[in-house]
């Protein structure tokens, strides 16, 4: 899909957010959804095939999402799905992440970890990158179990790796 038209999704699913009075809800649960998305084939193929009729597709998102996200959450996600845009789907979501953080005038910050960081982990490190870049961070941990240890924290441009997977290549090119 071309970028004017994700840029109008995203753009439309951001004012939807903000009006519900969600937005950072419903940006936390999108960008989570999106996640889980590319990481899995048989979710993506699922609400990508378009032999399986749209209502189906839809009844599949509220089945997974019902009761885990907010009501905003599921429709918005259940509209993109249903208007065949899911492909689309994580760079719909990234491009509202991104306006929501502009709108906080924070920067995005995507962090990967081989586990899940607790609420204060989280805070430490959002301090610890504000600190790094001299920018305030928008947070969002992704749980990516290749990582093996440590984090890999993209901010804008900027890649911090401090990840043991790149510390082992690093060993293994150096034998």
């Amino acid at each position: 899909m071309s970028d004017n038209r994700i840029d109008g999704y995203a753009r439309a699913l951001f004012e939807i957010a903000r009006a519900e009075g969600t937005i950072d809800e419903v940006e936390d649960e999108l960008f989570r959804f999106a996640r889980s998305y590319e990481s899995s084939d048989s979710l993506r193929n699922a609400l990508t095939d378009e032999q399986i009729p749209a209502a189906k597709r839809q009844a599949i998102v509220e089945d997974l999402l019902g009761g885990k996200a907010t009501s905003t959450t599921v429709q918005l996600v259940s509209m993109v799905i249903g208007s065949g845009r899911g492909r689309d789907l994580p760079a719909i979501v990234d491009k509202l992440v991104d306006r929501a953080s502009s709108s906080k005038n924070l920067e995005l910050a995507e962090v990967r970890s081989a586990v899940a960081l607790t609420k204060d982990q989280e805070d430490r490190l959002a301090a610890a990158l504000a600190n790094a870049t001299g920018k305030q961070v928008n947070l969002k941990v992704v749980v990516d179990p290749s990582v093996l240890g440590g984090l890999v924290a993209t901010i804008g441009d900027t890649v911090i790796d401090g990840s043991v997977r790149t510390r082992i290549d690093q060993l293994k090119s150096r034998l």
